[in-house]
């Protein structure tokens, strides 16, 4: 008889046994493709597709490889025993994790041997990596290659983040450019899926989601935009930096705080600004780190934060300001880095939110950008 879905018991008494079979339900909540794409939309038909550039497709498919390696370190850090200090500093003094040294080598290794680099800035060394030049091609790039990795011993969700200059002389001074040079910024988040988002140049927003099953990032969102209404009411900022900010940042928070129009925002603060980033630009809302007393010229790195996310941003329909910062307020996009590892202070979110704040400056007496 046929006996598939079924449970067997076994009941014994004494020197007897029995066997009853009752049927076993089985439930499925979900139901599994019938069948499988054929025509799979992935980056690298992207970036051929909209920019006829095989160098450039060369390098976005090596930034790929590097962002698979990274999500399969992050995947297996725990039984990997990837957690922990490496027992060194990066650049700008923060303790590596061991994860820091691993991604990094990874991009590294990714970008040196694409082909098409010629200068690369990390985080987490010193000086710049020129690339031989047997090996040289046409871009530069910058890039952060583990953001938020105080967290991730606790499991939190870290990311990397990217900016691409075109070569002019293959020195380090093709990366000390604004904003308005860079033909291409985004960045890749490590979560319950790992996801690019990035950016060309005066183009749209796109998102792609690694498919495990076949290796390829694959197109899933388009022409990402901020919420047209300004979407849910959050914003997100260090407040253990409250103390050190000035008068209108403050004014700002507490009006978030005590409610817009009789609605209280809610805070949220990861502490990771890939995964604070591609919240706002999902949700809504306002991302917050300012230039302040402890902190004068901003926390965040200009190069491979600022200026990357500033143009995602900006590119989805958002505002990236500056603050007020050296005397005025800007856009973050405008900033040129005067060294490769120089901080800046990023505002970040959508019209709304950001005329918040513009409002509190403007009551202390200070000029603000029309939005």
């Amino acid at each position: 008889k046929n006996t598939k879905n079924t449970t067997i018991h076994l009941l014994y008494h004494k020197d007897i046994s029995t066997i009853s079979i009752t049927p076993h339900l089985s439930y499925r909540t979900s139901k599994m493709p019938e069948t499988f794409d054929v025509d799979a939309p992935t980056l690298n038909r992207y970036v051929m597709n909209n920019t006829k550039d095989a160098e450039l497709v060369l390098l976005l498919n090596s930034l790929a490889t590097s962002f698979k390696l990274i999500a399969s370190a992050v995947g297996r850090a725990g039984v990997a025993q990837l957690y922990g200090l490496a027992g060194e500093v990066n650049s700008t003094g923060d303790d590596q994790k061991k994860l820091d040294v691993m991604s990094n080598d990874m991009m590294i290794n990714a970008l040196v041997n694409s082909g098409v680099c010629s200068v690369l800035v990390s985080e987490e060394n010193e000086e710049p990596i020129i690339v031989p030049a047997d090996r040289a091609g046409k871009f530069c790039v910058a890039f952060d290659p583990l953001d938020g990795s105080s967290n991730i011993d606790c499991n939190v969700s870290v990311g990397t983040i990217f900016s691409v200059y075109e070569k002019k002389d293959g020195s380090v001074n093709d990366l000390l450019r604004s904003g308005a040079d860079c033909i291409c910024a985004g960045y890749c988040t490590y979560s319950s899926a790992t996801e690019l988002v990035f950016t060309f140049q005066g183009s749209t927003v796109e998102g792609f989601c690694l498919d495990p099953t076949i290796g390829e990032f694959v197109h899933t969102r388009f022409d990402m935009k901020f919420p047209a209404d300004g979407g849910k009411r959050i914003y997100s900022c260090n407040e253990g930096n409250f103390i050190h900010w000035d008068q209108p940042i403050k004014d700002a928070v507490e009006a978030f705080k005590n409610g817009i129009d009789g609605k209280p925002y809610s805070a949220r603060y990861v502490g990771s600004m890939v995964a604070d980033i591609h919240r706002t630009l999902l949700y809504g809302g306002i991302y917050i780190y300012p230039a302040d007393k402890k902190s004068p010229k901003g926390k965040l790195r200009c190069l491979y934060e600022g200026i990357p996310m500033a143009l995602i941003i900006e590119q989805a329909g958002g505002i990236a300001s500056t603050g007020y910062f050296e005397g005025k307020i800007g856009r973050v996009a405008e900033l040129t880095p005067d060294a490769i590892h120089c901080k800046c202070p990023i505002i970040m979110g959508g019209p709304r939110d950001v005329g918040v704040i513009y409002d509190c400056y403007k009551k202390a007496g200070i000029e603000t950008p029309t939005l």
